[in-house]
Formats: structure tokens, sequence, C-alpha cells
């Protein structure tokens, strides 16, 4: 009896069979799973949303005697799969100038970072780190402060006749140009 050998063409086409039912279920099973993948990690590679306006408060709530009031500032938080409503964010000083303008202040004082207080008596914002005190408006009263600007000025508008919305934004502290943070 003699050996057969196999073929050498039938064992070629064996193996170019076998690559292709390998390369076609590789295929098939990574379309899936990078479907599955990219699912998984959007909320990481979503761009956080900008909250724009906020409503802080209704004109109801500010005195009519132009005397500036603290608000806290609540927004909705969106971290990566969580959605938060009504978080702190921040606080700001609304100033009424008359029942179609308001003006809005960043309670953070640009030196250090210290939250400013409106003293009444004085009629004017004061921060007691470094004790700078500011105006009405938001200016440097004392030259030699060390504060390197004003009061953070935010825009802030009335909609709806009495609500308040403010556009919030925080700045670095310490430096004269205002960057957001």
């Amino acid at each position: 009896m003699a050996k057969s050998h196999p073929h050498p063409q039938n064992s070629r086409r064996n193996f170019f069979v076998k690559a292709g039912a390998i390369a076609i279920g590789a295929v098939t099973m990574l379309v899936p799973a990078v479907s599955g993948l990219l699912v998984l990690l959007n909320p990481l590679r979503r761009k956080a949303a900008t909250t724009g306006a906020v409503r802080v408060a209704s004109l109801k709530a500010l005195p009519e005697t132009g005397e500036p009031r603290k608000f806290p500032v609540l927004a909705t938080k969106v971290d990566a799969w969580t959605r938060t409503p009504n978080v702190p964010v921040g606080a700001v000083y609304l100033w009424r100038i008359s029942d179609k303008e308001v003006r809005a202040f960043n309670v953070v004082c640009p030196h250090a970072g210290c939250f400013v207080d409106f003293q009444a008596a004085k009629n004017h914002y004061h921060c007691p780190c470094h004790d700078s005190t500011f105006a009405l408006d938001g200016k440097v009263l004392d030259p030699k402060s060390p504060s390197p600007r004003a009061l953070d000025e935010l825009t802030a508008e009335i909609r709806n006749g009495d609500e308040i919305w403010v556009n919030f934004q925080n700045y670095r502290a310490g430096v004269k140009e205002q960057v957001r943070v």
C-alpha cells in the first residue's frame, strides 16, 4: 500500500477557508463590541453643557431702596452619567436699579477668592480677608487695595415681568483680567 500525501492545493484551500471564517467571525464580534463600548463611554466624551442664564430670584425679593441682596445660584450639574438639579454653584449680589434694570455681581472677591459682604451702614461691599472695599457699582474704592480688579459683574435680565435671570460665571482670583474658570 502506498501512502497517500495530501494534495498541496487542498491544504491551501483549507487554509483560506479557515482564515476567511476567522476574519468574518472577528468582524462580526468586533462591530457590536465597539458599538457597546462607544455607548458606554459616551457620557465621558460629551462636553459639559454651559448652563446659560439661571433664574435667581424675583424682583419682589429686592428692596426698592436699592440695597443689594445676596442670593444663592442654583443650577443643574451634569457629571458624566449623573444629572443633579438645584445644586448650589455660587452666589450673587443683586442690585435693583429700577423696575426694569438689575445689576448682578459675583460674591467672590477678585483678590483672593473670599466672599465679600455688603455693609449697609457704609453702603459698600467689604472683603474681610484683606479689608478691601468696593462701591455699589463694584469698583474698587481704595486705590491701595490689593484687589486687581473690580467685582465681577454678571449679565442680569428681568424676564416675565419679575423673574431675575443671571448668566452666572466664576472667574480666576488674583489676576487683573477676567479669566473664566
